[in-house]
């Protein structure tokens, strides 16, 4: 287990971010590892063809230790809420190169005894493995990731960073850690993990002394967990609350005959979407309309207090009001 000690000051500074990279890094699991994501295995079923054409294919699945464990230094703590992609591939390209081998053998020897072939190569010239590693990533992005699976997986995403503010703000820090991951446990001030396999640290626990905790929700796990190495900056990485949605028919509910006569049927159909918060990129897209249509009728829903919306950074999510609720019932 490693355990997080927080003084006041550090709980108060406590904040929430998303992370591409790191979503990017952990969904190499689904290429050897796919039964532990199981509602991601529809998505990632339709991007094999595109990846086994990837000219990096074979160093991005060197990446994942048979234990599903990544090198620390390929998910670089987030500086904001929602980093571009761009920025986190340009920290990592900066990262020490004398960060790169302690890396990549606290990932590896302690369970697979051994560097992968295409990382053992690179030990004489961290820069340039680093380099070969973030243009594979970045090319794995944008013709795996980018088109049709973030844009799903970010309201998903989106979505978990509203619900976990109105927790905090409902319920306080002992609401909000005791819903965030089965792993985690607050109490007298530290936040413990209990590690499901054994590792082989220096020190269990770490002391955030001033430099803040970041919690990040993740597609890509079962439970909370943290950088290999407990001497790095304060992350706790969590399962992202709604990611089993991701496995289901996109198509939208058929709305009742009532709701939708009450309504039309376009804005029946679009309050049954939200009974999870999503922005109106994500509605347009599963309604398959424009996004100006989807906000005629936001607007509308709004105006009649069968929605709520939020703001997280450039995007407004929206979900279904109690109203809402009652009447979608």
């Amino acid at each position: 287990m490693i355990r997080f000690r927080l003084a006041l000051a550090d709980l108060a500074s406590t904040s929430f971010a998303c992370s591409a990279l790191q979503e990017a890094t952990l969904s190499l699991r689904m290429w050897d590892h796919p039964g532990y994501y199981v509602e991601q295995t529809p998505w990632f079923r339709r991007m094999r063809p595109d990846f086994e054409a990837l000219p990096g294919r074979e160093l991005l699945r060197s990446l994942v230790a048979s234990n599903r464990f990544t090198p620390d230094f390929l998910t670089p703590r987030p500086t904001t809420t929602w980093p571009d992609i761009e920025d986190e591939l340009a920290a990592l390209r900066a990262t020490p190169p004398d960060l790169v081998l302690p890396d990549l053998e606290r990932a590896f020897l302690p369970h697979d005894r051994v560097l992968p072939a295409l990382l053992r190569e690179g030990r004489d010239d961290p820069e340039a493995l680093l380099d070969r590693i973030a243009e594979a990533l970045a090319e794995y992005w944008e013709r795996c990731l980018a088109p049709a699976w973030w844009p799903r997986a970010r309201s998903v995403l989106q979505a978990d960073l509203v619900y976990r503010a109105r927790m905090l703000a409902e319920g306080g820090a002992d609401a909000l850690f005791a819903d965030l991951a089965h792993r985690l446990r607050w109490a007298d001030g530290t936040l413990t993990i209990q590690w499901d396999q054994p590792l082989a640290l220096a020190r269990d626990h770490v002391d955030v002394d001033g430099r803040g905790l970041v919690l990040v929700p993740t597609c890509f796990a079962r439970g909370a967990s943290t950088f290999i190495d407990p001497g790095a900056t304060p992350v706790i990485t969590y399962p992202a609350r709604g990611r089993a949605t991701m496995a289901e028919h996109l198509e939208p509910p058929p709305a009742a005959p009532a709701l939708a006569r009450l309504l039309g049927g376009p804005r029946a159909r679009l309050l049954l979407l939200l009974d999870e918060p999503a922005s109106t990129t994500e509605l347009a897209r599963r309604l398959d309309v424009t996004p100006g249509a989807v906000s005629q009728h936001l607007r509308v829903l709004f105006e009649a207090r069968l929605v709520n919306r939020a703001r997280h950074g450039r995007a407004v999510l929206y979900a279904r009001s109690a109203l809402g609720d009652e009447l979608c019932a």
